[in-house]
């Protein structure tokens, strides 16, 4: 189960750095919205990482939760951002992937 609580708190990662980069774009009231929405999924990504290592251990949670950090917010600059989408870059997100899948695997 806590796993789980581990992926939902990495989407929430993504999904902080997603209102981050929507926030630098715009101005005005969308701008302070996107900001609310970004300490809003901060606070529930945060919350959630606590929530996990109370059973998994904290060096392979915290590396998970930034790996899915780190290969969503790729994606997302990939997807929504127009962000270069070149070999390299796809075979890193995919070893980091596999990097990923494999400490869970290895965790007690």
């Amino acid at each position: 189960m806590n796993w789980l609580v581990l992926i939902i708190a990495g989407l929430f990662e993504v999904a902080f750095a997603f209102c981050l980069s929507k926030a630098k774009e715009t101005t005005g009231t969308d701008m302070y919205l996107w900001y609310g929405g970004f300490l809003i999924c901060s606070a529930i990504s945060f919350l959630l990482l606590i929530k996990a290592v109370q059973t998994l251990p904290l060096g392979t949670a915290y590396a998970v939760w930034t790996g899915i950090g780190a290969v969503g917010t790729v994606l997302l600059g990939i997807f929504f951002f127009k962000d270069p989408a070149n070999f390299w870059r796809i075979f890193f997100i995919v070893t980091l992937i596999g990097s990923i899948i494999g400490l869970k695997y290895v965790s007690h």
